[in-house]
């Protein structure tokens, strides 16, 4: 069942681990970048550092110096406005987007992505079913992630944000061409100590079918950093060999 879930896009091994920037302002991400070198090529930009002055031509530096970019703002207001907010942000060569919305937001999304990747929002992986609950969902969370899933691909989305706990229920379902983004990763097995309650390993991830993982304290917290990333790494190309 592994193989058939193992995702076989032509991605290059190197770039299927993403690195979170999420903090408190460009100098301190710049520093993670330069620590991390050509260990990683692919990194997320959060909200934390948008609320920081110099953000986009951080994003256009990134992209200078030959690494993708995922925004990670999760656009959501009136269709019209977010469809003109990624018309804009594809002209700046990002790589991924995140979008949170309805059906109409999801298709001006679609319709105005350009060569920018954009991907739903399925379920945060800082929620549980308790969470779900209080929100108001009376829904198994497994299947709330594919309802969404299956209604982005018809909006002309390409991927979703996903935990790697429906990865395998989402490849099965609706098949290679879903983009699966993951984050919640520990490398460690075990309950995580933050605010991530869905979680997963790099392993894991990849073994359920996702395309991409997203890894943000379990790198940024290292002692060693670029030791970290190295080690995550190794363990993709483990998994793809």
């Amino acid at each position: 069942m592994t193989s058939k879930l193992l995702s076989d896009k032509p991605i290059p091994v190197d770039e299927r681990l993403i690195v979170a920037l999420d903090v408190p302002d460009i100098a301190a991400a710049r520093r993670i970048v330069d620590t991390l070198g050509d260990t990683v090529k692919f990194y997320k930009l959060g909200m934390e550092l948008f609320m920081n002055d110099g953000y986009f031509e951080f994003l256009d530096e990134l992209v200078e110096r030959g690494c993708k970019v995922f925004v990670d703002l999760k656009f959501f207001d009136v269709p019209a406005t977010v469809g003109s907010a990624i018309r804009q942000l594809s002209r700046r060569g990002a790589t991924f987007a995140t979008i949170h919305g309805n059906q109409a937001i999801m298709e001006a999304a679609g319709e105005n992505k350009g060569d920018l990747k954009i991907l739903a929002v399925t379920v945060l992986t800082s929620l549980d079913r308790g969470d779900l609950d209080d929100l108001g969902f009376d829904v198994d969370v497994e299947k709330l992630v594919l309802s969404r899933a299956r209604r982005a691909l018809a909006a002309g989305c390409d991927g979703v944000v996903s935990s790697g706990l429906e990865a395998a229920a989402l490849r099965a379902e609706l098949g290679p061409r879903l983009m699966v983004v993951t984050p919640g990763i520990r490398p460690v097995d075990n309950r995580p100590v933050d605010d991530q309650k869905r979680v997963v390993t790099p392993a894991q991830a990849f073994r359920n079918g996702a395309d991409y993982i997203v890894v943000g304290r379990p790198i940024r917290g290292a002692d060693n950093p670029r030791a970290a990333a190295e080690a995550i790494q190794a363990e993709i190309a483990e998994v793809f060999a």
